[in-house]
């Protein structure tokens, strides 16, 4: 598979996280000659925070992980590739009680503790048994520093490995933050993402994080989209060991959090244009920003409906400034929108203004843009101070290659 056009020159250089262990292999779920299943080993007392899909047909393991999350404490973390364990009714939930409990046993933990996690094909039983086999050798082989390898065997369809990392303050003491993510097709998350771990050393209060990570990710994996599709096994966790010693804080609102806040957002807004940029046959990476409508929640619905659109997406793969179909997008998402006072623009360059043709547009400096990898689109409605910001990619014949032929 070619490495999408809109990739990262490299994986970034990602420091080991005091309390994080990783290990990972090659089980043969699906995929043969590489690794796809990752273990992550968590100090104990380790914060968690996350947010899962609200697909109707969310996977056991979603279904597992809503359950224990109001604990708040992680140990361990397991994530295998190539079987989404979704629409197994009573097979699929059994399979994570044996996951569960094979791991509570080998590393003397609740189970509460434990966060199982697919991705692949849905509607296939999950040969588990090849997880549980395999603990014994991850245990023995974890390590503080493969990041990378651990983006790794969580991918599907992905062309690259996504991974980000900062360091912040909390007061005087310095925290690191890492993160990865799998996605690629089947993007338009309602909660997260395809599957996204971000890993902190930094002392954290579970409500605290959870308020913190719920905030970033509704203007980060929540503001993305490829094909309007919302996952069954959307996932994303967020883990603090709390191995950093910074004072403890209990309010999300408290200023010395405010640069944690600031570097948190970046890594998984960064992971969420990665997987825009990893968007199955992309070609384009594609903003969308809406003002003056009713609310920001408005806004939102008008950009998701721009993004989402196939017309659009494809205006933007064959380079067509064909503005008329974002005015259609408009007008179709069902939100307040003053036809008369509608502004559009591509590239910084006004297309339409007051419901109309700009008589100053010349066509050729649009479509110069929409050469380029990068295309912006900006609309505003004219109702009131609204805005949003999400982001895409373009619609190729690559999509339907992929998709085609995913389950042979």
């Amino acid at each position: 598979m070619d490495i999408s056009p809109l990739a990262p020159k490299n994986f970034p250089d990602m420091p080991p996280i005091d309390g994080v262990k990783l290990a990972t292999k090659s089980c043969g779920i699906k995929y043969e000659n590489r690794a796809d299943l990752l273990i992550a080993e968590l100090a104990e007392n380790t914060v968690v925070a996350g947010v899962f899909t609200k697909s109707k047909t969310a996977s056991a393991n979603i279904i597992w992980g809503k359950q224990v999350l109001y604990h708040g404490k992680a140990r361990v973390l397991v994530v295998n590739a190539g079987n989404a364990n979704t629409f197994n009714g009573k097979c699929g939930e059994d399979s994570v009680d044996r996951i569960v409990k094979s791991i509570a046993e080998d590393w003397n933990c609740p189970k509460e503790e434990i966060y199982p996690c697919a991705t692949g094909v849905i509607g296939e039983p999950l040969p588990d048994n090849l997880i549980t086999d395999a603990l014994s050798s991850l245990k023995n082989n974890l390590t503080d520093n493969i990041w990378q390898d651990a983006a790794k065997a969580i991918t599907t369809t992905d062309t690259y490995t996504k991974g980000s990392t900062r360091t912040a303050k909390i007061g005087d003491v310095e925290v690191k933050i890492n993160g990865i993510a799998k996605g690629s097709g089947m993007i338009a998350p309602d909660m997260a993402t395809m599957l996204a771990y971000i890993f902190t050393d930094a002392v954290m209060d579970k409500d605290v994080l959870q308020e913190i990570f719920s905030n970033a990710i509704d203007r980060s994996f929540n503001s993305i989209t490829v094909d309007s599709d919302t996952s069954t096994s959307d996932t994303a966790l967020v883990f603090a060991t709390g191995k950093a010693q910074n004072d403890l804080i209990n309010k999300a609102s408290a200023p010395k959090l405010d640069d944690f806040k600031e570097k948190l957002y970046e890594v998984v807004l960064d992971l969420a244009h990665q997987i825009v940029k990893d968007g199955e046959g992309a070609t384009k990476f594609v903003k969308i920003d809406v003002t003056g409508a009713e609310d920001d929640k408005a806004a939102k619905i008008i950009a998701l409906s721009i993004a989402n659109s196939p017309l659009v997406k494809t205006a933007m793969a064959g380079e067509d400034a064909n503005w008329g179909r974002i005015v259609m997008a408009v007008g179709k998402a069902g939100e307040k929108a003053d036809r008369d006072k509608i502004t559009v623009s591509m590239g910084g360059i006004i297309i339409a203004k007051d419901g109309q043709l700009n008589p100053d547009y010349v066509e050729a400096n649009v479509t110069a843009h929409m050469q380029g990898q990068n295309v912006e689109i900006a609309t505003d409605v004219g109702i009131a101070g609204g805005k949003a910001t999400v982001w895409t990619c373009d619609l190729t014949h690559g999509y339907i290659s992929i998709n085609a032929d995913y389950r042979s």
